[in-house]
This record gives C-alpha cells, structure tokens and sequence, in this order.
C-alpha cells in the first residue's frame, strides 16, 4: 500500500497568556460582563458537558470542554493540595481556545490565571444581582489564597465595605491579605468566625471540607458566597444556614451534582431538590428578580462550569486583539 504524503502546513505560532498578561487585559467586572453577555445571548448552563476528574498521583486531574457559536475550548486542570508545601500553586493546567469552525488552535492561557479571574467574575456577577446596591457594611473575607484576593478584588469593583475580615488558618498570610486590602484603601483586619454575625457579605474561598461557621449567625439580607468546592462531599456552608436562606446556583444540574454545601443538607433530609430558588441565568436574564423569600439570608453556590472557562478565554483574546490594534 503506497503511504499518501500529508500536506505540510506550518502552524503559526500560538499565542500564550500567562498570569500577567491575563490580569492586564481583563478586570473581574470585564470578565463578569463577558459572562453576563453570555447568559443574555442565550448559552443555557443546564447543557453545559459534566466536568471530567480521574485520580491522579499528586491530586485529581480535570477536564473541562465547553463550545459556543464562534469557539471551542478545553481546561486541563490539576488540583494538587500538597502544591503549596513545595511552593507550587494547588491549582494548574492550560486552557487551550480553538476556532469554532475550524477547530484550530488560536490560543493557550495559563490555566491557574484563568480560573483565578473566572471564579471572582462569576461571584461578582452574583453579587450584582443578589446584594443590595451601594455601599456595603462589613465584608467577612474565608480564605487567603488566590481567590481571596482576586474575590476582594472582585467585591471591591462592585460594592464598597465600609469594613474587610480576613479570617484564614495562617495568620502571616491573613495578615497580608489584610495589607492588600488596606493598600486597596479598605479599613481591614483579621477575624475569628462570629465576625458574620455583623456581616452584609460573607465569601469562603477555601479549601475546607467541613462547614467555616455557624450559619444560624448569618443576619437576613446578608449574602454569603461559597465558591471553595466542587465536591459533593465537601462543603463550606452548614445546613443551619443552607436550610434559612433562599440558594442561588449556575446550574442546577451542576449543583446537584457537585455542590455539597447543597448535597450534604439534602442527604440529612434538611432540604429538597426544590430547595433551590434560581440560577445566575435567571437572574441575569430577568426570568426571576431575587427577593422571592424575604427576611433571610442569600446563599450563591459555585462549583466552576466550563462555559464560564470559555466565555472568559474568549473575551481575554479578543480584548489581546483590541489591544494589539491600538
């Protein structure tokens, strides 16, 4: 059998986004606007493929696809917890955007970078529909890592807390997320876990898999933002407060897959499926106004979609685009 040759077509060369040409392009808003203008041109969540996760030596290794009208794209994720220990981020990977048509390849970010500006939009976008507008009161802040910083970023470019709580396990890297939120010109300080209970807004972006705090201290009207799990397992949030409070997902076929701050309370006959009162689709979309049950707290709940990864990753290289043409 005589071999056909292939036809040599030299790629171009890809185009590469690392963490400091991600945060130049895209603010947590622009990237919350991106997913916004998603939402409203009609991608429904509920559709969006399952994440993939296979065990691996050091962790647990992600796959997530997702395609729209225009593009394609794929996130190799790894999720490491004994990085940090060998000065290596928890979170790594590559998200590899392709042409929609074509399925080209037209550009590789930096998977940690995407994800560190992709969860806050996603909360940020929540937080524009489910707090009250203006000034806010004391922001209490779970977790010191990446997305606690990018999540203070996110909050401060939506509201302003007349107050930032850091609460964290280590208390050198509280301490220096409290200086950057000064730095921010933000009044901050650590905390303990009863700071909720004089909080408006409460975000936990931790690595924890038992509850962070009493729920039942959380005050109606204050919005609590849990963005730290995916597993159904592993919760940041009690029942106390899963039970009061009216919940909020991006999916609902995602939540009740993954989302064990929801799942747990479920298994102990706390709540129902029906528990759930929205999603970010609905609020954004005007389907549903928040408010359906007054007098208690708002709970988001985000376990990380694919389509979020996707609709950023596009905004990011067509933003690149914008900026090399200037």
């Amino acid at each position: 059998m005589t071999a056909h040759p292939v036809p040599a077509h030299p790629a171009p060369a890809l185009p590469q986004y690392d963490a400091g040409r991600i945060a130049g392009l895209l603010t947590p808003a622009g990237a919350a606007d991106a997913l916004a203008e998603a939402l409203r041109a009609g991608l429904d969540p509920e559709g969006c493929p399952q994440r993939s996760s296979l065990p691996a030596p050091g962790g647990e290794l992600l796959l997530m696809p997702a395609a729209s009208a225009e593009y394609a794209g794929v996130k190799i994720a790894g999720v490491a917890p004994g990085n940090p220990e060998r000065g290596l981020p928890r979170i790594t990977g590559s998200y590899l955007l392709l042409d929609g048509a074509t399925l080209c390849p037209v550009a590789l970010f930096d998977g940690a970078a995407l994800t560190a500006l992709r969860t806050p939009a996603v909360s940020a976008l929540a937080l524009r529909h489910l707090a009250p507008a203006g000034p806010a009161g004391r922001l209490v802040l779970f977790g010191s890592g990446p997305q606690a910083y990018g999540h203070l970023d996110a909050v401060l470019a939506e509201r302003e807390p007349a107050e930032a709580v850091v609460v964290a396990r280590d208390p050198g890297r509280a301490g220096a997320l409290v200086a950057y939120a000064r730095g921010r010109g933000v009044a901050a300080r650590t905390g303990t876990a009863a700071d909720v209970a004089g909080a408006d807004l409460v975000v936990c972006c931790t690595t924890a898999r038992e509850p962070l705090f009493d729920g039942r201290l959380v005050a109606p009207g204050a919005l609590v933002v849990a963005v730290g799990s995916h597993e159904p397992g592993a919760r940041e949030t009690d029942t106390a407060l899963v039970r009061r409070a009216a919940v909020y997902v991006e999916s609902r076929a995602a939540a009740l897959r993954e989302a064990g701050d929801l799942l747990v309370p479920e298994a102990e006959g706390a709540i129902g499926p029906g528990h759930i009162s929205g999603t970010l689709a609905d609020l954004v979309t005007g389907r549903i106004s928040p408010g359906g049950r007054t007098g208690c707290p708002q709970l988001f709940k985000s376990v990380g979609m694919a389509w979020e990864d996707l609709a950023v990753a596009v905004a990011l290289f067509r933003a690149a685009g914008t900026s090399s043409a200037t």
